[in-house]
């Protein structure tokens, strides 16, 4: 079965750092482009950044700048570097598998994990 699993969320005061990582399983890791999404309360999912098999890179307005994304096909690991995080950045954040990038960024995956909580206190 394919398996993403999320770590590295927590609680961290606004202007600091975390890095979550999602270990995939299950798959052909470098025949997929892999994101990150997330999910604060009572609001819908939203798109936060992808990565291409070639290295293509999406990120959301929101976190460009701030946050980046990578990816270790030899460790089967896509990592999300997010730096002088806000309040706003609150959310379960998921890991998805997806077709291409811009599938990612337009909000289509085949596969997901269970997510990562992060919350950024002022």
């Amino acid at each position: 079965q394919v398996q993403l699993v999320e770590s590295g969320g927590g609680l961290v005061q606004a202007g600091g750092s975390l890095r979550l990582s999602c270990v995939a399983s299950g798959l052909t890791f470098s025949g997929y482009a892999m994101g990150w999404f997330r999910q604060a309360p009572g609001k819908e999912r939203e798109f936060v950044a992808a990565r291409s098999r070639d290295g293509t890179t999406y990120y959301a307005d929101s976190v460009k700048g701030r946050f980046t994304i990578s990816r270790d096909n030899a460790k089967n690991t896509v990592r999300l570097q997010m730096n002088s995080l806000n309040v706003e950045d609150t959310a379960v954040y998921y890991c998805a598998a997806g077709q291409s990038a811009r599938g990612l960024k337009e909000g289509r995956y085949d596969y997901w994990g269970q997510g990562t909580q992060v919350t950024v206190s002022s």
